[in-house]
């Protein structure tokens, strides 16, 4: 499977202009700072956007790409999209998701071995 996960430059810089981009999406933003752990490839039922604020993200999908952005990247990752951090990479960013942190199912990191074949 290729991921269609993407990263690209944004002149969204600042944790309230990012918050405010989520909020006219109609999706639920939140601030995280982020370390990268070792972790299962997984997905989530819900799609997310991520503002990076400061250092460097980075995540590694299932057909062995890794993508990676720095302050003033978005990166948008559809439902389904199986990926992992990769360990030790350290950043804050503003994420957006498409439905309400209320209403996601456990666990939140789903296995891929659950993957529907559509979401």
């Amino acid at each position: 499977m290729s991921t269609n996960a993407t990263i690209e430059p944004t002149d969204i810089v600042t944790e309230e202009a990012a918050l405010a981009a989520i909020a006219e999406m109609g999706w639920h933003g939140f601030v995280r700072d982020v370390t990268g752990q070792v972790e299962d490839f997984h997905w989530h039922e819900f799609g997310v956007v991520a503002y990076v604020i400061s250092g460097e993200a980075a995540a590694e999908y299932d057909d062995g790409s890794t993508l990676r952005g720095g302050a003033g990247t978005l990166a948008r990752l559809p439902a389904g999209t199986v990926h992992k951090d990769v360990p030790g990479t350290s950043y804050r960013a503003v994420f957006g998701f498409s439905i309400h942190p209320n209403d996601f199912t456990q666990p939140i990191d789903k296995p891929v071995s659950e993957l529907p074949t559509s979401l």
